[in-house]
């Protein structure tokens, strides 16, 4: 994924996490934030330490990587997901199921992608 799509700053994180529009399920938190600034979306990712050691959690940051990078999402947006320790027991369709869940809950992706 191109570094152009990615929210790097803490303040920008901070922005969002302000907005306070979120949702959960067991195993992910997604927060979001209109925005007009860019002409795409962009997205940040946490995973903490409770997950496991720093090989799990870089492994776990490139599977929603790969995930996020399969669907058309809505260009106007920037979100948060941070991922909670019951991720672990998931296989990669089991998160691809999940973050989709999410991200069609918040109206997220465009219409006719599933």
């Amino acid at each position: 994924m191109k570094k152009q799509y990615r929210v790097k700053k803490s303040r920008d994180i901070e922005e969002i996490l302000k907005n306070k529009k979120s949702f959960s399920t067991s195993c992910f938190t997604i927060y979001i934030k209109e925005q007009n600034e860019t002409n795409h979306f962009r997205y940040a990712m946490s995973v903490g330490k409770k997950i496991g050691n720093a090989v799990v959690r870089n492994k776990i940051k490139r599977q929603i990587r790969a995930i996020i990078r399969t669907y058309k999402i809505n260009q106007s947006i920037d979100f948060f997901i941070i991922a909670r320790p019951k991720v672990l027991n998931l296989s990669f369709e089991e998160m691809k199921k999940e973050i989709e869940y999410l991200l069609n809950k918040q109206k997220l992706l465009l219409k006719g992608e599933n």
